[in-house]
């Protein structure tokens, strides 16, 4: 079915029925309720790749994610297809892998198809921003989301890590836990700095100094799994004089995979470990035992994001300075934090 097609079938100008499909104030009414009852009663499709061609745009937007099989990262394209598809855009979605490599790759690519702005989440090995300076250099708009950086100056959508991290481990501390460790994916990566930060003046409001021999890096090698990574960091805090009685997950995957690991070592959760961390899983209720977690607003956070992007694309959002919006994260407290039996140490 072609615009050819409805003039044809109806007696009117190829032009009449385009215009007619546009809602152009030249068409009465009349005809264009009957040019758009035939049209989709014909199951007409407009070409995309022609009015492209045409009007000089893809109709698309861009987005780079580290990966899509968690529900955090789910929820957030959620928000964003969401906010796109009413204001007419199609997203074409990649995955970094947390590869910085990968993540120029896909910027590449997404540029090569033409895409009128970008959504990036960046990768865990992403330290510098030279490849996005580069890129908006060309005047591709870009908005950075979830992870976002001071160290690259851009419209930014995320939450208070700092906060959501001193939050989580205050909770641990109220409930009488002092041995707390941390597992997170790599101090240098900006946002996770800033949850490692949280943690450790948490620690120092209650003057316990200890916190940096508790800390484990969870990035895996070569052939090995965040899994095995998540394993051996786990084995290593238990082989201590002093093992932890609690431990703070800094990512989604991280407290899932630790969760696992914990029940797969025979440990109690929370009778000899207490667990919280970063998740936005549905299933966090109905694990065992339920999962306090932080919840990050995931789908305002891809929301808002697509948002500013449109704004950035179609001019409304045009401002001498970058804005940063911060979210509140929510603690949800349930069983794998409850209070423990006993304090370890002083302080």
């Amino acid at each position: 079915m072609t615009l050819r097609d409805i003039a044809y079938a109806l007696g009117l100008s190829v032009s009449t029925v385009s215009k007619a499909l546009r809602d152009s104030y030249e068409i009465s009414k009349d005809t264009k309720e009957r040019v758009i009852a035939y049209a989709r009663t014909n199951h007409y499709l407009p070409n995309r790749m022609a009015k492209s061609l045409k009007e000089g745009k893809s109709g698309s937007i861009g987005v780079v994610v580290c990966s899509i099989d968690n529900s955090f990262v789910s929820r957030m394209l959620d928000g964003i297809d969401g906010v796109c598809a009413q204001a007419g855009y199609d997203i074409v979605i990649m995955q970094s892998k947390e590869s910085l490599v990968q993540e120029k790759s896909c910027l590449k690519q997404l540029e090569a198809r033409g895409v009128e702005g970008i959504l990036i989440s960046p990768s865990a090995e992403t330290i510098g921003f030279e490849h996005l300076l580069a890129l908006r250099e060309t005047g591709m708009p870009i908005v950075l989301f979830d992870r976002i950086s001071e160290r690259f100056e851009s419209d930014q959508v995320g939450i208070d890590n700092y906060h959501a991290a001193f939050q989580a481990t205050e909770h641990l501390l109220a409930n009488r836990y002092r041995r707390i460790a941390m597992l997170n994916i790599g101090l240098d990566i900006p946002f996770a700095r800033l949850r490692s930060a949280g943690y450790l003046d948490a620690l120092k409001k209650k003057h316990l100094t200890y916190g940096k021999q508790l800390i484990r890096p969870c990035w895996p090698d070569t052939g090995e799994t965040l899994k095995d990574r998540v394993r051996a960091s786990i084995q290593s805090l238990f082989e201590l004089a002093e093992p932890p009685d609690a431990l703070f997950t800094a990512t989604d995957q991280l407290s899932t995979l630790s969760l696992s690991v914990l029940h797969e070592m025979g440990h109690r959760i929370p009778e000899d470990i207490a667990l919280i961390g970063f998740s936005n899983t549905e299933l966090a209720d109905v694990l065992t035992p339920p999962l306090s977690t932080i919840y990050q607003p995931a789908l305002e956070i891809g929301r808002l994001a697509a948002e500013k992007l449109i704004g950035l694309i179609s001019g409304r959002g045009l401002s001498e300075e970058y804005e940063t919006v911060i979210l509140p994260a929510q603690l949800h407290i349930r069983d794998s934090s409850r209070p423990g039996v006993k304090v370890q140490v002083n302080g």
